[in-house]
């Protein structure tokens, strides 16, 4: 055999090799729809998780006023609570204090986010993101972010009633 038809012969096994291995990559990523599928499953997930935290944080602080949330920022919950301040000798009397966290929607990136932005007495306490790609998601990491994210305002919040 000569070795232009060896060469030839090389180059297809080559090409045979590439088209392969670009099968089993397109069979393994997942397709749009079934990435939309995967982040709904997981919003669904998370925000009764989000909403059953909220609910028991409020249950233990009276006052704060708990509320689902379904808007384009996303899905979760948030509880608020507004107080006055009787003895207070300076013009700050009114107290906001808020606790926000959403899954936000499906987006081109791929991923599932989750935002929190906590307030205590007009204090921003946090803003904070996490995101983890759809085709990679650990939801048990989420739902222990979001309890860690709760306490923390709790104890915070806690500390200056």
């Amino acid at each position: 055999m000569d070795f232009e038809n060896r060469l030839k012969r090389a180059i297809d096994r080559g090409e045979q090799t590439r088209n392969e291995r670009d099968r089993k990559a397109q069979e393994q990523q997942l397709s749009a729809e079934e990435l939309k599928n995967l982040h709904t499953q997981y919003r669904l997930e998370l925000s009764e998780h989000i909403e059953s935290c909220l609910q028991k944080l409020a249950d233990h602080f009276p006052g704060f006023r708990y509320q689902s949330v379904v808007s384009e920022d996303g899905w979760g919950a948030k509880i608020s609570r507004d107080d006055v301040n009787l003895n207070s000798s300076t013009d700050e009397r009114n107290f906001f204090s808020r606790l926000e966290l959403l899954v936000r929607p499906f987006s081109d990136t791929h991923i599932i986010e989750l935002i929190g932005r906590g307030t205590i007495h007009n204090k921003k306490v946090y803003n904070r993101t996490h995101y983890q790609m759809l085709a990679q998601v650990d939801i048990d990491s989420f739902s222990e972010l979001i309890d860690l994210w709760v306490l923390e305002y709790a104890e915070r919040f806690a500390s200056v009633k």
